[in-house]
């Protein structure tokens, strides 16, 4: 077994940081040797949040303000970004020059084109050039350039939700060009751990709603990724929705079915392109995930169903936003960029 890697975790104190070092710190491979947070910095990890105490280094380490030159001086190889997008790219490049290989939570490099980057995220970004340097790392599709990466563009949570049922069949040629229609749904903990009315319990609870009607962000790169398997445009409509939970997305897909194609081809192109990933979990035909059999758990659970009546194929997925939607899938790119078993830390559930 090689040595344990040193890594960093800058913006540990988010929901996706927080789930990233309850999986760090139990990893028998990742030796954790910097958390950064200007504001909870000389604070000890496991003060901020007790439910680390006694665990890994958690009771010893203490935040730091997030430099550069203090993560080389304690010998990062790995650093990890769950920080907001527009702010991970501040540090990425810093890091990189400096030799040190980046995880990246945020959305700040996962669009090959920055035109579409300045559409979707209001501003121009500032180090185009490394765009195109970045894997867009979905764990399950890119393996081979993950594995030598610099630069790892984790995908977005509603994103791996979507993609992961759809890529198959849209690289072999089995959904029609005809628009796609998807409908999301999250936990509350998708919109960050921030102070926001919207967002407060009285707010959520027993209650539904759409929201970032008719572009969300995410659009950009489900649309990217979807384009590049199928060769070809992919017209699609997305509506995302907060629900009253902690995490979770279960998200529904329909697609109308190239002619000929039935309910047993799509099976069988899902199966062929997964039967050797330990993550995705094919439920089969009929079979409606259910979120609360992914949350905690770096699985996403895949159904699908043909309506005969209307022609249309309906994909169905649940995940966890901030497991295999963000940290977990984080971990599963550590793994494979050192050579350790996809599973490795992520099957303690």
């Amino acid at each position: 077994m090689p040595d344990s890697i040193p890594i960093a975790v800058l913006g540990a104190s988010g929901y996706s940081g927080i789930e990233l070092l309850r999986l760090l710190l139990r990893h028998p491979q990742a030796n954790l040797v910097a958390v950064t947070s200007r504001q909870l910095a000389g604070r000890a990890l496991s003060d901020e949040f007790p439910r680390f105490r006694g665990v890994g280094v958690a009771d010893s380490l203490r935040f730091t303000a997030p430099e550069v030159s203090a993560l080389v001086q304690a010998g990062v190889k790995v650093a990890f970004l769950a920080l907001p997008h527009g702010v991970s790219l501040q540090f990425a490049a810093p890091l990189l020059e400096a030799g040190i290989r980046v995880i990246d939570l945020s959305a700040d490099f996962r669009l090959r084109c920055a035109k579409r980057y300045a559409e979707f995220y209001d501003h121009e970004h500032p180090c185009p050039q490394w765009l195109d340097k970045a894997v867009y790392a979905l764990p399950e599709w890119r393996p081979e350039q993950i594995r030598t990466a610099q630069l790892i563009a984790c995908p977005g949570c509603y994103p791996t939700s979507i993609l992961l049922p759809l890529l198959p069949l849209m690289r072999e040629g089995l959904i029609s060009p005809e628009p796609l229609c998807i409908s999301s749904m999250s936990g509350a903990s998708g919109a960050g751990r921030k102070e926001s009315v919207p967002l407060l319990f009285c707010e959520v609870q027993n209650s539904l709603r759409s929201y970032s009607v008719p572009v969300h962000r995410h659009l950009s790169e489900i649309t990217q990724e979807l384009e590049l398997a199928a060769g070809r445009p992919v017209p699609l409509s997305f509506v995302p929705h907060l629900v009253p939970c902690h995490s979770g997305i279960c998200s529904t897909i329909f697609a109308r079915p190239a002619a000929g194609v039935d309910a047993a081809a799509v099976g069988e192109v899902l199966q062929r392109a997964y039967r050797s990933q330990p993550f995705v979990r094919l439920l089969g035909e009929n079979r409606s995930p259910d979120s609360k059999n992914v949350v905690g758990s770096n699985f996403i659970d895949i159904g699908w169903s043909m309506d005969q009546r209307s022609g249309q194929l309906i994909l169905m997925s649940a995940e966890d936003n901030i497991g295999k939607g963000a940290a977990g899938q984080a971990v599963q790119n550590f793994n494979l960029c050192h050579g350790l078993a996809p599973t490795e830390g992520l099957l303690n559930i």
